[in-house]
């Protein structure tokens, strides 16, 4: 009789309700939104990685003298569509390295039965994303090969051409897709939300029978649903911290394209949609109930 009457009053404690079924639901739909971030994240570095490895390649005549190629390297940086990143993002390749490279590579010394190098020397730019449409690179490969000392430019038109479009294409579904799939999330939390609280209607409205204000009866549900939105957010977060480490493990260069700032900012957007969420999705269901007339609650 004791153990019967303690159950009782635990089901009919004010803001308490089901609390691993919420909690797991939370979690598993933040997981999923989760997860798409980290692809969007990764797609996104990946994009960028590729943008920074556009390049134009300079070659030079052969009558060119050394100083004037520094000379000319220092001129071509100075170009506002040369990236002005960390690193090196204009490099000079003599003939000599291009030649000893090109040995190493294939194991045939082509030098002994030409007679000569006739390889270039070659500078090799890297070209800032705001220079990389079709039309710009065809601007810049003429004003480079109107430069004194240039023979040829060379880029891979098709392939930028090709990219551009991809990119688009990509950035236009991702970020369509992500919206949907917020609203989806956040429609699968406030009916999950909505489901348990519907065992609470009745004890909502013997609270209003005695006497207890609104904002009363609210206090404990928006506190409780806060925390299990919390606690949600950083089950699914442990969870894609698992699963992203156990993907750098597997996937070669896959930990190259992430960073940890991103990551931190992704799983902390999922801590405030969870609390969000569960908070919102609460506040509109108790309020729907304590407007409810008695017959409506049946």
């Amino acid at each position: 009789m004791a153990t019967y009457e303690k159950k009782v009053r635990k089901k009919k404690k004010l803001g308490s309700y089901p609390f691993v079924s919420v909690v797991f639901s939370i979690s598993l739909a933040l997981f999923v939104l989760g997860l798409f971030g980290v692809f969007f994240l990764l797609t996104n570095n990946l994009t960028r990685f590729i943008q920074d490895n556009i390049e134009v390649q300079v070659y030079l005549n052969k009558n060119v003298t050394e100083s004037e190629k520094i000379q000319l390297q220092k001129t071509l940086a100075d170009k506002d569509y040369v990236a002005k990143k960390e690193g090196s993002q204009v490099v000079l390749i003599s003939k000599e390295e291009a030649a000893k490279e090109f040995i190493k590579e294939t194991g045939e010394d082509f030098t002994q039965f030409i007679g000569d190098n006739p390889l270039r020397d070659l500078i090799i730019l890297k070209i800032t994303p705001d220079y990389q449409s079709t039309e710009k690179l065809a601007q810049i490969k003429s004003e480079l090969e109107s430069i004194r000392g240039v023979f040829e430019v060379v880029y891979l038109d098709n392939l930028v051409e090709s990219i551009n479009k991809n990119l688009t294409k990509i950035g236009l579904v991702l970020i369509g897709f992500s919206a949907i799939l917020l609203l989806v999330v956040i429609i699968l939390i406030n009916n999950t939300i909505k489901l348990a609280l519907f065992s609470q209607r009745f004890l909502i409205r013997s609270m209003q029978l005695v006497g207890a204000t609104a904002g009363f009866i609210q206090k404990p549900f928006l506190m409780r649903a806060t925390f299990y939105g919390l606690l949600s957010a950083i089950i699914a977060s442990v969870g894609l911290f698992v699963l992203l480490k156990y993907a750098n493990s597997k996937i070669e260069n896959l930990a190259d394209l992430q960073r940890t700032d991103e990551v931190m900012i992704l799983f902390g957007s999922l801590l405030l949609v969870g609390m969000l969420v569960g908070f919102g999705s609460t506040y509109r269901a108790i309020n729907k109930y304590l407007k409810m007339s008695l017959d409506e609650l049946y």
